[in-house]
């Protein structure tokens, strides 16, 4: 496919600092061949997450000027609700300083030991809040997503007539039906209309509260716009639509906030509401600004008109479709079809002489910043353990930030992997903390040779 042409242009510019192969060689061994640990200015092209690294628009960088720092209920915090509240059409608005602060929240208010939680996927932090509460989380992922190859639509469904047999199964100890949009675990892809009205209708139904993990609603809405309703409508009302269906929502304004840090939760629940903000007084700050000072409430105020703009969205959608036709040309194996935030290569068919328990992700990963300075994220065995149904690596597009050179460079750089790829090996633990184990274990090789 041709690049789609940017409805921006570029006023200011971060300087890229290319290294030579053998300093990227020392800061791997000095990272412990975890790139979390690598500086960022030491990155050719930063992929690891599309979370806090979009580009401001200077009507946001304006906006910024006008923030109100005043602890308590600031000038700049009225407008962030408003602007939430128009965004979602939720009445009570908690803010959080980002999407992780939400989830602690809402799972020491939700959830018990014992209880049941039920996802069409549960991101890594989504999980690890829950069960730090004791919680038990399951997957019900659509059966369409285990086939990466096929290009079937809507691969971020939940599989309603599974979530049935378990409900039926676990009736006393279910609790929650989350939809993570898009399912971020599940190779970026969308959830249907259809499927997360379903799911909303069997959640009500059973007595069980609904929730929308909304960080990356606004691309999963232009996914239902142009192949579920056919560009019927428009995509704000159909973001509002989803928010409707929920109990409860909460969104890390990292994504499609357009913002590099904040977020919030939102119900039409006046008793959930007042819980919610009796720990958000005791975790996040007061009830008006949530850990975020008032220029960042501003920014977000901004970000939630400019993406729901279908120019801002076909382009977003196309960048990422744009650099899953290019790898996918050159034999390198995917899911399919592109999602809304990144291109999920599958690592355990890339590297299939590397084994699922050293890693083949995390060999992808090194390889990629070993051969050209490229920052990934594996999203297999290290990051998610026994939850991890494939051995991924994640090309995460940070928004208005990437020209396709900066893609086409990925591609060359794929193409250098491919040429020897049976030299990479694997690696082994060498230390881990309890929980959430990829942000800062130490990883080493399985030979001493390093490729």
């Amino acid at each position: 496919m041709s690049y789609p042409f940017e409805p921006y242009k570029i006023k200011v510019l971060d300087s890229i600092k290319i290294l030579s192969e053998s300093d990227r060689v020392q800061i791997l061994k000095s990272a412990a061949y975890n790139l979390f640990k690598v500086p960022s200015e030491k990155i050719t092209v930063d992929l690891l997450t599309d979370s806090g690294t979009s580009a401001l628009s200077q009507e946001q960088l304006a906006q910024m000027m006008l923030g109100d720092e005043s602890y308590a209920s600031a000038k700049s915090w009225e407008r962030f609700e408003t602007a939430v509240k128009n965004f979602t059409g939720k009445k009570e608005v908690i803010p959080v300083h980002q999407g992780r602060a939400a989830e602690k929240i809402i799972a020491e208010i939700l959830l018990e030991k014992n209880d049941i939680a039920f996802s069409n996927s549960f991101f890594d932090t989504t999980r690890a809040n829950f069960e730090h509460r004791g919680a038990v989380c399951l997957d019900v992922p659509t059966e369409k997503s285990a086939d990466l190859l096929r290009p079937k639509l809507f691969k971020g469904d939940v599989d309603t007539k599974k979530l049935k047999k378990l409900l039926s199964r676990y009736k006393k100890r279910a609790k929650i039906i989350l939809m993570t949009l898009t399912n971020n675990t599940g190779g970026g892809q969308p959830a249907s209309l259809k499927n997360i009205n379903s799911a909303a209708a069997i959640a009500s139904k059973t007595n069980l509260t609904f929730i929308i993990d909304a960080c990356r609603i606004a691309e999963n809405a232009y996914f239902i716009w142009l192949h579920e309703q056919k560009k019927k409508g428009n995509i704000k009302q159909i973001i509002r639509n989803l928010f409707a269906l929920t109990d409860i929502a909460y969104m890390s304004a990292k994504k499609d906030g357009l913002a590099n840090s904040g977020g919030f939760i939102v119900t039409n629940d006046k008793i959930l509401a007042a819980k919610l903000r009796e720990l958000a007084v005791l975790y996040e700050g007061f009830i008006t600004y949530g850990g975020m000072a008032g220029r960042e409430m501003e920014t977000i105020a901004r970000g939630l008109e400019e993406v729901v703009s279908p120019a801002y969205l076909e382009h977003r959608i196309g960048q990422i479709a744009y650099l899953h036709t290019e790898l996918a040309k050159i034999g390198v194996p995917l899911i399919h079809p592109p999602g809304g935030h990144a291109v999920y290569v599958d690592a355990g068919k890339f590297f299939s002489h590397i084994p699922r328990n050293e890693f083949p992700g995390q060999a992808l990963v090194v390889a990629l910043y070993r051969e050209g300075g490229i920052r990934s994220v594996e999203i297999g065995s290290l990051m998610l353990d026994k939850a991890s149904k494939s051995e991924l690596v994640r090309l995460a597009i940070p928004r208005r930030t990437c020209t396709q050179s900066h893609f086409d460079y990925v591609v060359e750089i794929f193409k250098k992997i491919l040429v020897n790829k049976k030299q990479y090996k694997g690696f082994k633990i060498a230390w881990q903390p309890s929980t959430l184990r990829h942000f800062t274990c130490k990883l080493k090789l399985t030979e001493k040779k390093f490729r």
